[in-house]
């Protein structure tokens, strides 16, 4: 079976932050640069979705995200290789970069969820303004547990994120692939929803047995274009 009929997607979070050198460009060579990148985004389009993000007056350490979801990796390095190259590309950090793959949760009993990666081993994202991501992992303790004791704590874990119906959540797994064991991606319109819903979960009896959940990005969704703009230059 190939990849790509494997049903189930690499998702990849590509931060990036631009040198302050770019600024001091000549105008006319900085817009030459964020059109040729702009331009291979372009031409990528078509093998998979990517998404444009601005975190400009948000983090410090980035300034923007590609949020890519594809059925081949090839594509991926072959389009990172050619921004790089680009008049912008060549100015442009990678901070962070988290690599991983779609899958049915196995807590999911009798709960579908319609867009989202659990129920489907596939993302259909870019519906709403405001994108929140942290890498995260459990403790080895976690895995220890029994099957129904997960299970339990899950259940719980579940019916507060039921509350709170207008925050999206996209969980994708990094096991063997990268350093986190996940990468959640919460979508919303509504960036207090999501703040609500993060206190209640670190009340859960599941929040016990997180190792690591940092760090953490709010990223707005805009046209490439306007994201390039807010780059300053």
């Amino acid at each position: 079976m190939s990849e790509k009929n494997s049903g189930r997607q690499y998702v990849n979070f590509r931060f990036y932050q631009v040198d302050p050198a770019w600024r001091r460009l000549a105008a006319e060579e900085r817009e030459r640069g964020k059109h040729e990148f702009c331009q291979v985004v372009n031409d990528y389009a078509g093998k998979m979705t990517i998404l444009a993000y601005s975190l400009a007056g948000i983090r410090g350490d980035c300034d923007f995200l590609l949020w890519r979801i594809g059925y081949e990796l090839d594509p991926f390095q072959e389009m990172s290789a050619r921004l790089a190259a680009t008049g912008l590309g060549q100015y442009l950090t990678i901070p962070y970069s988290y690599l991983s793959m779609t899958k049915r949760s196995i807590y999911l009993v009798g709960h579908e969820h319609e867009g989202q990666t659990d129920s489907r081993g596939r993302i259909q994202p870019g519906q709403h303004k405001y994108l929140f991501i942290y890498p995260f992992v459990k403790t080895r303790e976690w895995y220890k547990l029994t099957e129904s004791v997960r299970q339990g704590m899950m259940k719980e874990h579940i019916a507060v994120g039921h509350k709170y119906p207008r925050v999206k959540l996209n969980t994708t797994y990094s096991f063997g692939l990268d350093d986190q064991e996940f990468v959640l991606a919460f979508e919303s319109d509504y960036p207090g929803d999501f703040v609500d819903l993060v206190m209640e979960l670190r009340e859960s009896e599941a929040s016990r047995y997180t190792l690591r959940d940092t760090p953490i990005f709010t990223c707005v969704h805009r046209p490439l274009d306007d994201v390039l703009r807010l780059l300053g230059g």
